[in-house]
C-alpha cells in the first residue's frame, strides 16, 4: 500500500460550543479546529513520517460529514462526542466501523468513550467512574517505547480536567501508553489501544470540553504521534470467498466440495 500522504477527518459533535458561552469562549471555532489546526503545527517525529492532509467533519452535515466516498478515501478518523452519542446515525456507525476492519484508524477521544461506534468495535459497554472537580491529572507514561509516546516525558500534568475513574468497562488492551491519576485519588486506563479487524484504534481520555485541554503540547504532541501510529498498513475489503484447492483433492473430497456449491448456490437462491 504505496500512500504520499494521510487523510485525516476530525470529527465533532460541534454542540457544546454552539450553546455554551463559556466553552465557546475557549473553543471559538469548535474542538475540531483547535485539533485539525494542532495535527497541522505538530511535526512528526516518525523517520519517514508521511504529511497530513486533515479535514473536518460535524454531526449536522450531511451523514454527519461521513459519506460513503469521504470515508473510503480517509487514512484516520478522530472522533469527539459527548452529549449526542444517541443522534449518530446507524448507517454511518457501519459505515464507519467496516472502514475500520479494512484498516482505517480511528482515534476516540474523551467521552467518545461512549460513541456507538467506540462501543460496537470494543463489544462492551465502555463505561467508567465521572466527575467534574477541576482536578489536576497526571497522565504517566507507562509504555515509553511505544510510538505513540514518543517525545514525551515520564508524565505531564493538566491541570484542570474531568475525572475519568476505574473500572473502565474495556476488553483488555493490546498496549496500555498512558495511565492517568487524578487529586481525589482515583487512577484511570487513559490511553488504550486496540486491533480490529486491519485498523487500529487509540483511545485517549484527556478532552473535556470545560477545559482548554486540546492547546496542551503534551496532548498535542499524544494525538500528532497517533495520527502516524493508527495509519492504514493496508486496505482490505472483506470477501467470503469459496476457495479453489491448492493441492490435487481425491474423488471423494471433489464429490463432497460439490455438495457444497449446490448448497451455496441454494442458499443464494
Amino acid at each position: 500500500m504505496s500512500k504520499t500522504k494521510i487523510s485525516v477527518i476530525v470529527w465533532n459533535e460541534f454542540q457544546h460550543e454552539r450553546e455554551n458561552d463559556a466553552i465557546r469562549a475557549i473553543y471559538p471555532d469548535g474542538i475540531h479546529h483547535a485539533i485539525a489546526s494542532a495535527l497541522r503545527e505538530t511535526p512528526a517525529l516518525q523517520p519517514g513520517a508521511l504529511p497530513l492532509e486533515i479535514g473536518t467533519a460535524t454531526l449536522d452535515q450531511s451523514e454527519h460529514g461521513l459519506s460513503e466516498a469521504r470515508l473510503a478515501d480517509c487514512d484516520v478518523l478522530l472522533w469527539w462526542g459527548h452529549k449526542a452519542h444517541d443522534q449518530v446515525s446507524d448507517a454511518v456507525v457501519e459505515r464507519v466501523q467496516r472502514r475500520v476492519l479494512e484498516g482505517m484508524g480511528l482515534i476516540v477521544l474523551h467521552s467518545g468513550h461512549f460513541a456507538k461506534i467506540f462501543r460496537r468495535l470494543l463489544g462492551t459497554n465502555c463505561s467508567l467512574k465521572w466527575r467534574e472537580a477541576d482536578e489536576k491529572e497526571r497522565v504517566w507514561v507507562v509504555e515509553p517505547s511505544h510510538p505513540i509516546a514518543a517525545g514525551l516525558g515520564e508524565y505531564f500534568e493538566l491541570p484542570n480536567e474531568e475525572m475519568y475513574g476505574e473500572r473502565f468497562d474495556i476488553p483488555q488492551p493490546d498496549s496500555t501508553v498512558f495511565i492517568s491519576w487524578f487529586e481525589g485519588g482515583e487512577v484511570f486506563r487513559s490511553g488504550c489501544t486496540w486491533e480490529r479487524g486491519h485498523g487500529r484504534i487509540f483511545y485517549f481520555r484527556p478532552g473535556h470540553e470545560a477545559y482548554p485541554t486540546y492547546y496542551d503540547a503534551n496532548v498535542q504532541r499524544v494525538l500528532a504521534n497517533a495520527v502516524q501510529w493508527a495509519a492504514p498498513r493496508v486496505n482490505i475489503v472483506d470477501r467470503c470467498p469459496m476457495a479453489a484447492p491448492l493441492e490435487r483433492l481425491s474423488p471423494k473430497q471433489i464429490s463432497f466440495s460439490k455438495v457444497g456449491i449446490q448448497q451455496n448456490k441454494g442458499d443464494i437462491e
